[in-house]
């Protein structure tokens, strides 16, 4: 039997695994969040999905993330108005956004983005680029 690879990030001595990372993301493709909640599990993080941005609001209400995932396009506030609900309620959380949205080329999505100097991945992604951008995120919040 092969010893199971431990988790990819955490900060905790060899051996000792460190408090997984709390994620939060915002999609409404559940078929997407299935198939990444054992990904995160195994790279050290704790998910927590949901599938719009009032119940995404509560969630931020509720806790801190060390990332957020968020898809732009969502029923009951969209990824910008929830971002902008973010920042009125935690700004400190709004360098944590990971966007993601498989309307490339929407010129709307893409000034927002710019405006906010966001993290964006386009739909459909690897997960090595998910995970490079989660890095990114992290790196840049110190967590």
């Amino acid at each position: 039997m092969t010893k199971p690879k431990e988790p990819q990030h955490g900060s905790g001595p060899p051996g000792k695994a460190s408090p997984p990372k709390p994620i939060l993301m915002l999609e409404d493709e559940t078929s997407l969040t299935e198939e990444l909640t054992p990904f995160f599990a195994y790279n050290g993080y704790d998910l927590v999905a949901v599938t719009n941005g009032v119940d995404g609001l509560k969630q931020i209400i509720a806790r801190d993330f060390s990332v957020i995932i968020c898809d732009m396009m969502m029923p009951n506030l969209p990824g910008d108005m929830f971002y902008r609900a973010v920042e009125r309620t935690k700004p400190q959380l709004c360098k944590r956004f990971i966007f993601i949205t498989g309307f490339k080329g929407n010129r709307d999505i893409e000034e927002f983005i710019g405006k906010v100097n966001g993290v964006m991945l386009w739909k459909p992604f690897q997960t090595h680029e998910l995970m490079d951008a989660i890095q990114v995120v992290l790196q840049k919040t110190g967590g």
